[in-house]
C-alpha cells in the first residue's frame, strides 16, 4: 500500500536545499510516486506551502499546511518527512508521532538530547515508526566494504586496526555563509561535529562495528573561535561571531566485535592542498583496504565530487587491486545527493526491517548520546 506523504520544509529560498535536492527527485520518480505519493506540504505558513506547490509543479490536489498540529490531524497522511532546521525538528514532528504516523526525520534528530529522548518515548507509546536520515550506512561504498570484511571470515581475515583522516564539514575552515551562522552556535544542535562528522563516524562504525565504551577516548578542540560570516551574494564579510562549537574532533578506541584499534581524526575546513578530504584504511590479517575520497567526506553529495576509490593491498601476493562499487541503475538516474536518501526512503516505504536500509530512532538516539557525551566532556574541561 502506498504511504500518503507530507514533505516538510520544501522551500525555494532556504540556504540549504536538502528537501528539494535530496528528497524531491526520488519522490518524483515512478517508484517514488507509487510508493510515497506527495499528498501535502508543511511550511512555515500555508502561503509558503502553496508557493512551493506551485514552484515545484506538484499536483493541484496537494494540500498546504502551515501548522504541525493541523498536519498531524489529517487522516489522509500516513508519512511525514521532516527537512527543517534541526532546532525545529522536535515541534514539527512531535504531533505526528503522537498520532502514530510514520515519520522520516533528517539527522540530527533534534536540537538537544532531552527532546530526542521525548520523541523516542512518544514513538514507543503511539507505535509510530520513526526513521532517521543517517542513510550513508547504505552508500554503495559502505555496502561494498561490509562485503569485503564479512565479519572477519572473508579473504581479508580479521580486522586488526583502522585509521581515518577527514577534513570538511564546511567549505572554509573559518568562514561561514550568513545562512549557516548557526553552525557556530552549539545550542542550535546542527553544526559540523553533529552533522558532517557524525554522518562520517556513523558510516564508518556501521562497517567496522561499535566502539567498546570503556576503551574510548575523545579529544575535541576549538582552534578558530572567531568565525567570519560572509554574504554569499556580495561575498563581503558582514560580521565576526564567537563560536562555541569545536572544529577538531579526534577519537581513539577499540572495536568491540574485533578488538581492532581505531583512530579517527576530523578537522573542519579544507585539507592541505593535494591531500584528500577523506582517507580511511582498514588493516586486516591478509590485506589492507584503503578508501580515498578526494573532494568530500560525505561519500558523495554532488555530481561534481571526484570519484571515490577503494583498493586492497594483498600481503601474500604484494598486489594492489581496485575494488569496484556501483549504484543501481535506478539510483544513477538521480542526482548523487538524492541516491542514498532514495534508497532509505524506499526501504522504509516498503516496510523493510530497520537493519535493511533505514535507521530507527532508538538507534539514532544511541549515536546522539554518544556524541553528546563527547561534547559534554569537552565542556566540562572548561571549554564552551
Amino acid at each position: 500500500m502506498p504511504l500518503r506523504t507530507a514533505l516538510i520544509g520544501l522551500s525555494s529560498s532556504a540556504t540549504t536545499s536538502w528537501a528539494s535536492g535530496a528528497h524531491l527527485p526520488g519522490l518524483l520518480t515512478p517508484k517514488g510516486r507509487s510508493l510515497l505519493p506527495i499528498t501535502a506540504l508543511l511550511n512555515s505558513s500555508v502561503d509558503s506551502a502553496k508557493r512551493a506547490i506551485s514552484i515545484y509543479n506538484l499536483p493541484a490536489t496537494t494540500k498546504a499546511y502551515g501548522n504541525p498540529e493541523d498536519l498531524a490531524n489529517d487522516p489522509d497522511i500516513d508519512l511525514v518527512i521532516c527537512n527543517t532546521r534541526v532546532d525545529t525538528h522536535y515541534q514539527t514532528i512531535l504531533p505526528s508521532i503522537k498520532k502514530g504516523k510514520d515519520v522520516y526525520v533528517e539527522w540530527p534528530v533534534a536540537g538537544n538530547i532531552g527532546d530526542i529522548d521525548v520523541l523516542v518515548k512518544e514513538a514507543e507509546k503511539s507505535g509510530s515508526r520513526v526513521a532517521v536520515g543517517i542513510q550513508r550506512r547504505w552508500t554503495p561504498q559502505a555496502v561494498k566494504l561490509r562485503e569485503l570484511l564479512a565479519d572477519g571470515k572473508g579473504k581479508l581475515g580479521k580486522v586488526l586496526s583502522s585509521n581515518v583522516s577527514a577534513f570538511g564539514g564546511t567549505i572554509d575552515r573559518e568562514i561561514l555563509p550568513t545562512g549557516l551562522k548557526y553552525f557556530a552556535e552549539r545550542e542550535v544542535g546542527g553544526h559540523p561535529i553533529n552533522i558532517s562528522n557524525a554522518h562520517l563516524l556513523d558510516t564508518i562504525l556501521s562497517v567496522l562495528g561499535e566502539l567498546s565504551p570503556s576503551t574510548t577516548h575523545a579529544a575535541l578542540q576549538l582552534q578558530r573561535p572567531d568565525v567570519r560570516i560572509r554574504d554569499p551574494v556580495t561575498k563581503n564579510i558582514v560580521e565576526t561571531v564567537r563560536s562555541n562549537v569545536p572544529d577538531l574532533f579526534s577519537l581513539h578506541g577499540t572495536i568491540a566485535s574485533s578488538s581492532a584499534t581505531f583512530t579517527y581524526f576530523f578537522r573542519r575546513g579544507q585539507p592541505f592542498p593535494g591531500r584528500p578530504s577523506l582517507e580511511w584504511t582498514i588493516n586486516c590479517e591478509f590485506g589492507e583496504v584503503r578508501l580515498v575520497s578526494p573532494s568530500t567526506l560525505s561519500f558523495g553529495t554532488s555530481n561534481k565530487d571526484e570519484p571515490i576509490t577503494i583498493h586492497v593491498h594483498w600481503f601474500e601476493e604484494d598486489k594492489v587491486e581496485e575494488v569496484k562499487w556501483q549504484w543501481s541503475e535506478e539510483e544513477e538516474e538521480l542526482p548523487v545527493i538524492a541516491r542514498t536518501v532514495f534508497r532509505s526512503l524506499v526501504a522504509f516505504g516498503e516496510g523493510k526491517d530497520s537493519v535493511d536500509g533505514w535507521v530507527d530512532i532508538k538507534d539514532a538516539q544511541s549515536r546522539a548520546h554518544q556524541l553528546e557525551g563527547f561534547l559534554r566532556q569537552w565542556e566540562s574541561q572548561g571549554n564552551s
